[in-house]
């Protein structure tokens, strides 16, 4: 394994937990990448705070268990403590040989068929050179040095428009690429510091065309925009390009010191700057399949779908900052795409797997594939299908076959994967032929108000999970000022899974007298199948609109509003034909802010059973697909009853950690450090024989391996603690 970024560290992970023998090779001190404290990027993926409609796509699997970590450990996004769960995560598994500080510079191949033998690599610090052999590789190293030492076929640039038919793209092919960003933080030392700069620091602020938008406030990786190289060479130049950068850093935060402009500066320091850029683009490798603008904007299916996307279609002027253009333009599809396993080996060398942004990818899908939380969903491909090729003795195309792809995309989604639109359907989970029996059950009578209310400035909706059949009567408390009425809409998506309310499916008309009243919505309409659907009120100055504190698994409250770090990719018509639509995000309020519109459901909402658990769907994606108690339940369980004694070794067991919340690593900082309907404590049993017994758990996924295997007719889960919110279990899996 090539590369220590996250993509590099989640597939070598994955693979070792496997069995599988891995050798970790960073040319850096640290883990991470572009996440690192090095760069101090913040890990972003299908879901962010930016702006798009997809809900609950923070990505699975060791990804999912880093950044739910980090939450737990750093809800304060300290850079140098996300270096440290990286590292401790790697270090804890005994099949990774860690080496950083080493780089790979040569590369033996088979003559007959171009197969990787071997490479060398030398570590700086220790002067000790390494000769590695292997039957598989993979070049998660970002600008793909090994791939390119050992003759992979790859581009650079943008592929002309007639090449694969993307009106996104440029008109001929040329050497367009995303450039390099640096970033700084600052600190208040509440005393008056003096900044005297660098002799190189910019002098001339006018050259940044976006210089007026400087914030003081704004810092690390929110300063995104500081951009450049992306029309230079972006490998053999980076160290030029990374001088530049340090040039136009230090006059920035020269000109926000000295100018006079920023007098809330004036106790200010500069605590830190980044040292290497973080690169967005450089050599993109080619697989047996390129992902293209299509796609990603279209949705399209592939039947080898092992991973998904769902960042923009996020595209930068070359010249980046000294650009007059906008800092970025971005294009979002209606929902999540899925990523096919073709892109993920090279097309000539037989054993290279393909991870990170080096992905096999067009200039314009790249755009959106090469986030870091994306880029780490992918590389778990890689290494689950690591494990299939040693066992078996393949090669990566040899798992293009459909019988051996649909064995790998099972065991994705048995190791946390999400694959969008593919069901865990595993014969050897006992849970199928269980009898599966709770003290309760959650039916959502309504969402009490909590005595807050909510001008209706903007359009909001309360998206809600319906099954099939006829649409509930909706009713909500507000208040109006005078004799109005407001408008009531019913919306779904278009696509299995999306959120974002692109069909109408009935409207109403709601006449409201001055003073506080029910606002009674009946919906005429009928779902054909079980869906998330939005029941939209539209602005009324004159409406206040009742909230409520109380949280419950696949429901959101969501507000119509454009987000400004990304408006300008809404200003510029997208080119006729091109798929793209401009159309509004509908975002959630926050935690500790967020609150869901207050709502009666009649009749209740009976969504939440138990027979959930084995649906093989892992979060809310198209439905609740969870176990919830009712709210009255004060030990809650959940039990398992076989005809016959089963023989168990394992229990795996789902919880919910909220994933829509994007876990931004870095910078950000959270209110929370364990998710609202998480489970924290709990007692698997055995009849009368306790299995095991956590007083803590934050994470996604526990799995309870027995060190003797047991033979019962009856397992028993209890939830002892939880979180704010009313617990949620999504699987439960026995072997």
């Amino acid at each position: 394994m090539v590369g220590g970024g996250l993509s590099g560290v989640c597939a070598a992970i994955t693979a070792a937990r496997q069995g599988v023998r891995t050798v970790l090779v960073q040319d850096r001190p640290v883990l991470g990448g572009n996440a690192s404290s090095e760069v101090r990027l913040w890990v972003l993926g299908a879901t962010s705070h930016m702006g798009n409609n997809n809900r609950w796509a923070r990505e699975g699997g060791v990804i999912d268990e880093l950044l739910v970590e980090n939450m737990w450990r750093n809800p304060e996004g300290n850079a140098i403590v996300f270096d440290s769960i990286l590292l401790e995560w790697t270090l804890r598994e005994p099949n990774i040989t860690l080496l950083l500080n080493t780089a790979v510079d040569s590369a033996e191949t088979e003559a007959s068929d171009g197969r990787i033998a071997r490479v060398s690599a030398f570590c700086s610090q220790s002067q000790i050179r390494y000769s590695i052999a292997a039957p598989l590789f993979c070049d998660a190293s970002g600008d793909g040095i090994l791939g390119f030492l050992a003759g992979a076929a790859f581009r650079v640039g943008a592929e002309s428009r007639a090449e694969f038919g993307e009106l996104l793209a440029p008109e001929t092919e040329d050497h367009s690429l995303l450039g390099h960003s640096l970033y700084f933080y600052t600190r208040d030392t509440g005393r008056p510091v003096k900044y005297v700069p660098p002799a190189f620091a910019l002098k001339d602020i006018t050259a940044i065309p976006r210089f007026r938008e400087l914030r003081v406030t704004d810092s690390g990786c929110r300063l995104w925009w500081l951009e450049y190289g992306g029309a230079r060479d972006t490998v053999y130049e980076t160290e030029e390009i990374k001088y530049e950068l340090w040039k136009v850093a230090y006059g920035v935060w020269n000109y926000i010191k000295n100018s006079g402009e920023f007098p809330e500066a004036e106790t200010l320091t500069l605590e830190w700057m980044g040292t290497i850029p973080g690169k967005r683009e450089s050599r993109r490798f080619e697989g047996d399949y390129m992902l293209t603008q299509q796609d990603v904007i279209e949705q399209r299916h592939h039947d080898d779908a092992v991973s998904f996307g769902g960042w923009a279609v996020d595209l930068h002027p070359p010249d980046g900052v000294y650009s007059s253009q906008p800092g970025c333009t971005q294009w979002h599809s209606k929902g999540v795409y899925t990523i096919p396993y073709r892109t993920m080996f090279s097309r000539n060398v037989p054993n290279l797997f393909l991870a990170g942004r080096i992905l096999s990818a067009s200039h314009i899908a790249f755009g959106s594939t090469r986030v870091m939380a994306t880029c780490a969903h992918n590389a778990q491909v890689v290494g689950i299908a690591a494990v299939f090729c040693k066992n078996e003795r393949l090669l990566p195309r040899d798992l293009t076959q459909p019988t051996r792809m649909a064995c790998l995309q099972q065991a994705l989604l048995a190791h946390g994967q999400h694959i969008p639109g593919v069901r865990l359907q595993d014969a050897q989970d006992k849970t199928q032929n269980a009898t599966i029996t709770s003290s309760s059950t959650l039916k959502l009578a309504e969402l009490q108000p909590s005595g807050e209310w909510e001008t209706l400035s903007q359009p909001m909706a309360l998206l809600v999970p319906l099954v099939a059949g006829a649409v509930p009567r909706f009713t909500l408390p507000v208040r109006a000022k005078v004799a109005t009425e407001i408008r009531c809409e019913l919306w779904i998506g278009s696509r299995e899974g999306n959120t974002t309310p692109d069909v109408r499916m009935d409207t109403r008309i709601v006449a409201l007298e001055e003073g506080e009243q029910d606002a009674v919505i009946s919906f005429s309409a009928s779902i054909s199948n079980e869906t998330h659907a939005f029941v939209m009120l539209n602005t009324n100055e004159d409406v206040y609109v009742a909230l409520s504190t109380e949280q419950v698994t696949g429901i959101l409250t969501l507000a119509q509003k454009m987000n400004k770090a990304v408006a300008k990719s809404l200003v510029q018509s997208p080119p006729e034909g091109s798929g793209v639509d401009t159309f509004a995000f509908w975002l959630p309020t926050r935690r500790p802010q967020a609150r869901n519109l207050a709502m009666r459901f009649e009749p209740a909402l009976d969504l939440f059973t138990a027979a959930n658990v084995r649906n093989g769907i892992a979060r809310p994606w198209s439905g609740a697909n969870a176990w919830l108690p009712a709210k009255d339940d004060l030990q809650p369980t959940l039990k398992l009853t076989w005809d016959e004694p089963q023989t168990i070794r394992e229990v795996v067991l789902g919880f919910d950690t909220d994933f829509d919340h994007p876990m931004e690593s870095v910078l950000m900082g959270h209110p929370e450090r364990v998710m609202p309907a998480c489970v924290t404590a709990f007692e698997v049993r055995a009849s009368d024989k306790v299995l095991a017994h956590v007083e803590e758990n934050h994470q996604t996924r526990y799995t309870l391996n027995l060190a003797e295997p047991i033979t019962t007719g009856e397992l028993t889960l209890s939830i002892l603690g939880h979180g704010d919110a009313i617990p949620a279990i999504f699987e439960v899996r026995c072997y």
